[in-house]
C-alpha cells in the first residue's frame, strides 16, 4: 500500500494510473476503521484495478465541536487494516493540506430539502460539510466508482446528488449493505465510546427498525413509532427522530405507503454518544 499526505504527490500517482487505464475505486472514511470500512475497500477491489480509502477528520461537518474533540482517531490500527485488506492507496492528509487558506474558500454545495430535515434539522451544517470535503476529494482521486455505507443513508442521498452537482456524471456511486455485528447493532466508529452497559442495550435501535419493516402490513406508523420511541426511552435512550421515508428521494411519510420503497430511519443518544441507523422497508 502506497501512503500520500500530499495533493500534488496523490494526483501525480493517480495521473500516471490512469494513463494505464486502471480504473479506481474510492472509499473517503474519518478513520477509526472497522470492519464496514473494510467491507467497502473489499468491495472497491472487487470492481476496480486500483483501490483508494482517503482518512481524514473533517472539521466543517462537525456541528458540535465537542463531538469532534472526542471522535476516535486510530491511525496506525487503521493502516494495520487496510494493508491486511489489500489496500492499495491511502491518502492520509492534514486540514491544513485540505484547506490551506481555511475551508471558507472552498466551494459549498446546497443539497435543499436533503439539508433540512432528519440528520440536517438536527446537525445544522452538516451536509455542508460532507459535500464540501467529499467534494474535495474527488477533485484530487477522480475515482471511477465512490464507495459508501448504508448506515448514513441520508448522506448517501447527499453523495448521489453532489455528483451530478459536479459534473461528474460518469461517477458511479455505489451504496453498500450495512455492516452489523452479531446483535444487529450497526458498525459505527462512534460504538467504540459506549460503555459496557450502553453496548448491551444499544441493539434496540436495530430491533426497533425489524420492528417498523415487520409491521408494514398489519400496523400503522404512527402506532409502531410510539412503541419504538417507548421503548427506546425504556432502555435509557434520548430519541432524535423514528421517521418513515420514501426511499428514493427521502421524502417524509407519515404512514406505510403501498407499492413504494420506504426506509425507516433511527436517530437517538445514550448518554453523549449519537447513534443512527436505517432499514429498507
Amino acid at each position: 500500500m502506497v501512503i500520500f499526505k500530499n495533493i500534488n504527490d496523490i494526483k501525480k500517482y493517480i495521473s500516471l494510473k490512469k494513463d494505464e487505464e486502471r480504473s479506481i475505486g474510492f472509499i473517503p472514511t474519518m478513520g477509526a476503521l472497522h470492519a464496514g470500512h473494510i467491507s467497502l475497500i473489499q468491495k472497491a477491489k472487487e470492481d476496480n484495478t486500483l483501490s483508494v480509502c482517503s482518512i481524514f477528520v473533517n472539521p466543517t461537518q462537525f456541528n458540535d465541536k465537542k463531538d469532534l474533540e472526542k471522535y476516535p482517531v486510530s491511525t496506525e490500527a487503521d493502516i494495520e487494516l487496510l494493508l491486511n485488506a489489500g489496500c492499495d492507496v491511502l491518502f492520509l492528509p492534514s486540514v491544513n493540506e485540505i484547506y490551506p487558506d481555511g475551508d471558507s474558500n472552498f466551494k459549498t454545495y446546497d443539497f435543499g430539502y436533503l439539508d433540512t430535515i432528519l440528520e440536517g434539522a438536527q446537525r445544522p451544517g452538516h451536509f455542508k460539510g460532507v459535500g464540501q470535503v467529499v467534494g474535495r476529494l474527488l477533485e484530487i482521486v477522480e475515482p471511477d466508482n465512490l464507495y459508501i455505507g448504508q448506515k448514513d443513508y441520508q448522506q448517501c442521498m447527499v453523495l448521489k446528488k453532489l455528483a451530478p452537482m459536479m459534473g461528474l456524471n460518469d461517477l458511479n456511486v455505489i451504496i453498500c449493505p450495512t455492516a452489523r455485528e452479531a446483535d444487529g447493532l450497526a458498525m459505527s466508529s462512534r460504538n467504540r465510546r459506549l460503555t459496557e452497559p450502553q453496548r448491551v442495550v444499544a441493539a434496540v435501535i436495530y430491533q426497533c427498525l425489524v420492528s417498523i419493516q415487520s409491521k408494514k402490513q398489519t400496523a400503522q406508523f404512527d402506532v409502531v413509532k410510539k412503541e419504538c420511541e417507548d421503548l427506546l426511552a425504556a432502555k435509557g435512550f434520548v430519541t432524535e427522530y423514528v421517521a418513515l421515508a420514501d426511499a428514493r428521494d427521502l421524502t417524509l411519510l407519515s404512514n406505510y405507503k403501498k407499492d413504494t420503497p420506504m426506509v425507516a430511519l433511527i436517530a437517538a443518544r445514550i448518554g453523549d454518544i449519537r447513534l443512527i441507523d436505517n432499514m429498507l422497508v
